[in-house]
């Protein structure tokens, strides 16, 4: 599946550059010349990351970012050609995870890309797991979707952790029971099947798109 990239940006030239170019590397594009517009897709889609521009019509960039981290965790680089200082420390403090002044090779910025990847994986297995809008910390114990938390039993957080550490994997009941309930557990396996249940309500209820899926005669898996 390819990666998903929003650019909200107002410069046409600047547009048709990234659109070429990142298209090109085998990204999907979408396009936002707004900034109420590109806040609204951002937080009604998910995104692998977000190429936003700090002057922007309708709202900045440092507003459109405000919007997102208030729900979102997704990356977000920061393309302008305000160049100061504070224009790079209100950017970040904001929530940008990284800056990039106009003007800038391409080259440039597909190893910004790269890097921010490359930080963002070593987080995710250091303290946090991601998969779309859903986050949870494994040092806090905080979990939320879309800004919002959800509060988890204990067995209940190991097995959704279990599940976002191999998201993408299916995972069959008998591992499930191994890795949450531990080796020596003589109950039934149906057990796992019941706590599936009792976190999809937590974390899929509400919403249109759902992460937890199941497997006929395989198991479960959590897609990202």
């Amino acid at each position: 599946m390819k990666e998903r990239i929003l650019i909200i940006e107002d410069e046409i030239a600047m547009i048709r550059l990234l659109e070429l170019e990142l298209s090109y590397e085998g990204y999907e594009i979408t396009i936002a010349s707004d900034g109420l517009v590109g806040a609204d897709i951002a937080l009604n889609e998910n995104f692998d990351l977000i190429l936003l521009d700090l002057n922007l019509p309708g709202i900045n960039g440092i507003e459109v970012c405000k919007r997102v981290r208030a729900v979102k965790q997704t990356p977000i680089i920061m393309l302008t050609a305000r160049d100061t200082i504070s224009d790079r420390v209100r950017g970040l403090d904001t929530g940008a995870d990284d800056y990039v002044p106009k003007p800038f090779a391409i080259e440039e910025l597909l190893a910004r890309m790269r890097s921010l990847q490359r930080r963002l994986q070593l987080k995710e297995t250091a303290d946090v797991l991601y998969a779309k809008d859903l986050t949870l910390n494994m040092v806090s114990h905080y979990v939320s979707r879309s800004g919002q938390e959800i509060e988890l039993s204990q067995r209940e957080f190991e097995l959704l952790r279990c599940l976002l550490a191999n998201k993408n994997r299916l995972m069959n009941r008998e591992a499930l029971l191994n890795l949450v309930w531990g080796y020596s557990f003589e109950g039934e396996t149906n057990v796992v099947d019941v706590y599936i249940r009792y976190i999809r309500m937590k974390v899929d209820e509400g919403f249109s798109e759902k992460l937890i899926h199941t497997v006929r005669g395989g198991g479960y898996i959590l897609r990202d």
